[in-house]
């Protein structure tokens, strides 16, 4: 696996990492602990060093499974978890204030089994507590040796650059994949001009560009896209027409469609580096393969082409969870 530098920071990083929340949290039953152990220790062993969690993530077993987990090699790999929800549930709503901040950090130390955390994202833009006032408690951790990299998730362009002003911002966290392209307005020109790094979460756009999802899957009761609107079963019909684009370039480059979707992210930036979640050890492989996939300015410019003719239909959240995003 080849490895990437997350914009000017200095922090290196496998070219694609390994998204974890999938594993406790979000798309159905968690896993059984040692079957997840045992998928994370496989990823470090196919190169994997960027493993994404969040206290948020359960809450809390994510980083307890991480903890466990990565413990045998925790000086050799990158940990990225979160703070900014009261008591690390979502559905309690948003809390950045400084004290917070602190009290996740000393929990999420303790639950990784680590004395450092290498990269810690506010998880949400807080809109009542000054984006100078996050940047400045996490700057006082990172002077105290308990973080290494400050990062922010679907951060907006004036609060990346306020952020930024006050403690340097490794990396941004948000969506993006071929079919959620809008942080290409502004986002991606900002973190170019101000050297920060790029790790796009649902690449695989929550694995509908896979082709393993259709109009007639079910999902799980307790799966977050029972409740995406982009999700929904006539949408799904909708959007297949990308899919079907995939399947064809994916076929001329002996590939599968998520790889292709994966490779088309790693060419657009050199800082850019896509987590993938996965519960499966053969997806995972699959995922990993695609950063040895090179597709050439014509490959790029054929997919551009498909793109421009096809319409993505439906939100990607629900209108509750679509406020959370700082704009």
């Amino acid at each position: 696996m080849q490895k990437r530098f997350l914009g000017n920071s200095g922090l290196e990083v496998s070219t694609i990492g390994l998204g974890c929340m999938g594993i406790s949290y979000g798309y159905g039953p968690a896993m059984d602990n040692t079957a997840a152990i045992q998928l994370i220790r496989s990823a470090f062993e196919h190169g994997v060093t960027l493993f994404d969690t969040a206290e948020a993530y359960g809450p809390f077993t994510n980083e307890a499974l991480l903890g466990e987990a990565l413990a045998p090699f925790r000086d050799q790999i990158v940990i990225a978890t979160k703070f900014g929800f009261k008591n690390g549930d979502v559905a309690q709503g948003i809390d950045s204030r400084p004290e917070n901040i602190r009290a996740v950090a000393e929990a999420s130390l303790k639950r990784l089994k680590t004395d450092r955390i290498d990269l810690f994202y506010q998880h949400r833009v807080d809109p009542n507590v000054p984006i100078e006032d996050v940047a400045g408690t996490v700057k006082q951790l990172i002077a105290e040796g308990k973080v290494k990299h400050f990062g922010l998730s679907e951060a907006g362009v004036q609060s990346i650059r306020r952020a930024h002003a006050v403690q340097p911002v490794a990396a941004l966290q948000s969506e993006y994949s071929l079919w959620w392209r809008e942080p290409e307005k502004e986002i991606l020109p900002t973190l170019e001009e101000l050297g920060i790094g790029f790790v796009p979460f649902s690449p695989l756009g929550k694995g509908f560009l896979t082709g393993a999802i259709d109009a007639g899957t079910t999902f799980a009761p307790d799966d977050f896209r029972n409740i995406v609107p982009r999700f929904s079963e006539e949408n799904r019909r909708a959007n297949a027409q990308l899919v079907e684009v995939l399947g064809h370039i994916a076929h001329s480059k002996n590939a599968t469609r998520g790889q292709i979707a994966l490779a088309w992210l790693l060419a657009r930036k050199p800082w850019i580096v896509p987590i993938p979640g996965t519960t499966k050890l053969h997806r995972l492989e699959e995922n990993n393969g695609a950063a040895s996939i090179e597709l050439t300015p014509q490959d790029l410019a054929a997919i551009e082409s498909a793109l421009e003719r096809i319409q993505i239909i439906g939100d990607r959240y629900p209108a509750h969870l679509q406020q959370r995003v700082d704009r």
